[in-house]
C-alpha cells in the first residue's frame, strides 16, 4: 500500500499510557487520534487537535434540525405558487429519496472513519486529491457565502416588528453572536444547536398538527377544507408551457427548489469528527434523517397545499413587493385564512431563529472543512493549530471574516455585488452532493480490494452500490438542467444563465488547477487509504461506556437522543 499523502507513520501510545488515569480518557483518545493523524505525538502537541465534545443529543438534533433554515418556512412558497401543492409534495418527495440515499452513503463512510471535515479527506482518499481540494474550496466558500446570507435573512426579519432601526446593527448582533457560539468551545455550539434545533422541531410539529385540525374544521371558521384547492384552482400548476409539459416543467422547478431547501443536510457527517462514541451516534443521526425529510419537508409540504390556494392573492402579492419576514410565508397565509391572529409574530420569531440558526452552523461546517483542507494539506498548516478547547480557531477566525461582507446587503448598489456572491454558491451544494456518492463508488471498491467484508461494518447501507449511483445521476440531472427556463420562449437572460450555470466552471477549475499543479492520479482501490486514524478510533471505542435506561423516561430520551 502507497505511502497516506496526509500523515507519516502512525504511532500509538502505549497500553500503560492509555491507562494512566493522569491523562484523562478524553485528552488520551484526543491526542491518541492527534497523534495518528499527523504522525508523532511532537507535532500532535504542538498543533493541538479537535476535541469531541458533541454529545448524543447535540449529534441527534443537528441530524433533526440543524440547517433547517428560512427555505423551508419562506422558499418553499415560491415553489407552491410556480407549480402547485401536487408537484410540490412530489417534488420533496423524489428529492428526499435521493438525499437519503446519498445520506446512507455518507453514514458508511463517516462511521468507518469518523473525520473532522470529512467529505474532502474522503474524495482525496478514495478519488483523487483533486477532488478533495474542489469539493473542500468549494464547500468553504459556499458556507462562508450563505453565512452572509443567513445573517442578512436573520436581520431583514426583524424588520417584520420593526423597520425603523438600521437593519447594520442586527447584523453586528448576530455576527458576534454566532462567533461566540464556536470560538470557545465546539460543546457550546452543540447546545445551541440543540436548543434551535428544539425551537424549530417543535414549531414544525406545532404546525402539522395545526393544519391537520384547520383542514378537518376544527379552525376558528369551523371550515373543513379537505382537498378543496387540488380541485380549484389545481394541483398542479402549469408553468412555461401548457398541458402535460407545462405540469411536468412545474414539477421539475420544484425539483431544483427542493435541491437548495435540503442544502446542509451532509452537516451531521461534518461533525462527526467531533462527536463523542461517532461509532454509535453518527449510524442513529443518519438513520433519523428519513423521519426530518418525511415530517419536516413532505408533509409540510402537503400542510400548505391543502391549506392555502396556490393563486392565493395575499401570497402573490407578498411575493411580488418582497414582503419581509413572516409576511412571504405560505405557513403564515395559512394561519391568518384560518382567523388565528397571534401565531404569525410567532412563526417570524422561528424564522428569525432559523436563520440565526443555520448561521451559526454554516460558520461552523465552514470552518471544518478548512480544517480539513489543512490536514490534506490543501491549505495553509497554521489552519491546524487548535485552542485547548479544541476549536480551530484559525478556522473559524477566518470563515466568520467572510461575514463582513453581509454589510453589502445594506447599500442598493453593493446589494447587487452580494446577490453576485450569493449567486455563484446556487448549485455548489449539488456538487458536494456528488462527490459524496462517487466518494462512496469508489470506498466500496476499496472495501472489496483491500478484503473488508461489507457484513463487518457497524453501520452498511443497503442496496449499494446501486442507490450511490442512483442518487448521483438524479443529482447530475438538476445540476445540468436546473437553467432550462432561460431556454424557453423568450425567458432567455445572460444573468439567469450565469446564475444557474456558472458554479460548473469554477468547481472545473478548482479541480483542474490541483490536477496540473500536483500532478494527482485517481487512486487505485487497491491503494485507498481507507485506515489512516481508524487505529486510534478503535482504541477509543473501547472506553465509551454503554448506557443502560434505569426506567421508561430515560429509554425513551435514550431513543430521542
Amino acid at each position: 500500500m502507497e505511502k497516506s499523502p496526509y500523515v507519516g507513520a502512525a504511532p500509538q501510545y502505549e497500553l500503560e499510557d492509555r491507562q494512566d488515569s493522569s491523562h484523562g480518557p478524553d485528552k488520551l483518545g484526543k491526542m491518541g487520534e492527534a497523534a495518528e493523524m499527523f504522525g508523532d505525538v511532537e507535532t500532535a502537541e504542538e498543533y493541538g487537535y479537535v476535541s469531541r465534545g458533541l454529545k448524543s443529543r447535540h449529534i441527534q438534533f443537528i441530524a433533526l434540525g440543524g440547517t433547517i433554515g428560512t427555505g423551508l418556512f419562506l422558499g418553499i412558497g415560491a415553489a407552491f405558487t410556480r407549480a402547485g401543492p401536487l408537484s410540490v409534495l412530489l417534488g420533496y418527495a423524489f428529492t428526499g429519496v435521493s438525499i437519503f440515499a446519498m445520506m446512507q452513503s455518507l453514514g458508511e463512510m463517516s462511521t468507518w472513519l469518523p473525520l473532522p471535515g470529512a467529505i474532502p479527506q474522503f474524495c482525496a482518499r478514495y478519488v483523487d486529491p483533486a477532488l478533495g481540494f474542489a469539493v473542500g474550496w468549494n464547500n468553504w466558500y459556499a458556507s462562508s457565502i450563505t453565512l452572509c446570507a443567513e445573517i442578512s435573512a436573520a436581520s431583514i426579519v426583524i424588520g417584520f416588528w420593526n423597520d425603523k432601526i438600521n437593519v447594520a446593527i442586527w447584523i453586528s448582533i448576530i455576527i458576534v453572536l454566532v462567533i461566540c457560539l464556536n470560538i470557545f468551545a465546539v460543546s457550546i455550539y452543540g447546545e445551541a444547536e440543540f436548543i434551535f434545533a428544539s425551537v424549530k422541531i417543535l414549531t414544525i410539529v406545532a404546525l402539522l398538527m395545526m393544519a391537520l385540525i384547520v383542514d378537518l374544521g376544527g379552525g376558528p371558521t369551523h371550515d373543513r377544507i379537505g382537498f378543496r384547492y387540488w380541485k380549484y384552482p389545481g394541483a398542479m400548476k402549469e408553468y412555461q408551457a401548457k398541458g402535460d409539459l407545462g405540469r411536468f416543467l412545474g414539477l421539475f422547478s420544484v425539483l431544483i427548489n427542493a435541491s437548495f431547501s435540503y442544502g446542509g443536510v451532509e452537516m451531521v457527517a461534518v461533525a462527526a469528527g467531533e462527536a463523542e462514541n461517532p461509532r454509535k451516534n453518527i449510524p442513529k443521526a443518519v438513520k433519523r434523517v428519513f423521519w426530518r425529510i418525511l415530517f419536516f419537508y413532505v408533509l409540510g409540504s402537503l400542510a400548505i397545499g391543502v391549506l392555502v390556494p396556490y393563486n392565493d392573492s395575499m401570497l402573490l402579492g407578498a411575493q411580488e413587493s418582497g414582503a419581509v419576514g413572516a409576511a412571504a410565508s405560505p405557513w403564515v397565509i395559512a394561519i391568518y385564512r384560518a382567523g388565528i391572529p397571534v401565531l404569525p409574530h410567532i412563526i417570524n420569531a422561528v424564522i428569525l431563529t432559523s436563520a440565526s440558526s443555520s448561521a451559526n452552523a454554516f460558520l461552523y461546517t465552514g470552518s471544518r472543512y478548512l480544517y480539513a483542507l489543512a490536514q490534506s494539506k490543501q491549505a495553509p498548516r497554521f489552519l491546524l493549530k487548535c485552542s485547548k478547547a479544541g476549536v480551530p480557531y484559525w478556522c473559524v477566525a477566518i470563515t466568520a471574516s467572510v461575514s463582513l461582507l453581509t454589510y453589502m446587503s445594506v447599500g442598493s448598489s453593493s446589494n447587487e455585488v452580494f446577490n453576485w456572491f450569493q449567486n455563484l454558491t446556487t448549485i455548489g451544494g449539488l456538487f458536494t452532493w456528488c462527490c459524496i456518492c462517487i466518494a462512496y463508488i469508489q470506498f466500496h471498491k476499496a472495501l472489496i480490494a483491500q478484503g473488508v467484508d461489507r457484513n463487518t461494518l457497524i453501520f452498511r447501507s443497503p442496496w449499494q452500490p446501486y442507490t450511490a449511483w442512483c442518487a448521483l445521476i438524479f443529482f447530475i440531472i438538476i445540476i445540468i438542467f436546473n437553467g432550462f427556463k432561460v431556454f424557453i420562449g423568450n425567458n432567455w437572460s445572460v444573468a439567469d444563465f450565469l446564475v444557474a450555470y456558472i458554479g460548473i466552471p469554477i468547481f472545473a477549475s478548482l479541480y483542474l488547477f490541483w490536477k496540473v499543479l500536483k500532478r494527482t492520479k485517481i487512486v487505485d482501490p487497491a491503494n485507498a487509504d481507507i485506515y489512516t486514524g481508524k487505529a486510534a478510533l478503535d482504541e477509543e471505542d473501547k472506553h465509551y461506556p454503554i448506557q443502560v435506561p434505569r426506567n421508561f423516561l430515560e429509554k425513551v430520551w435514550f431513543w430521542i437522543a
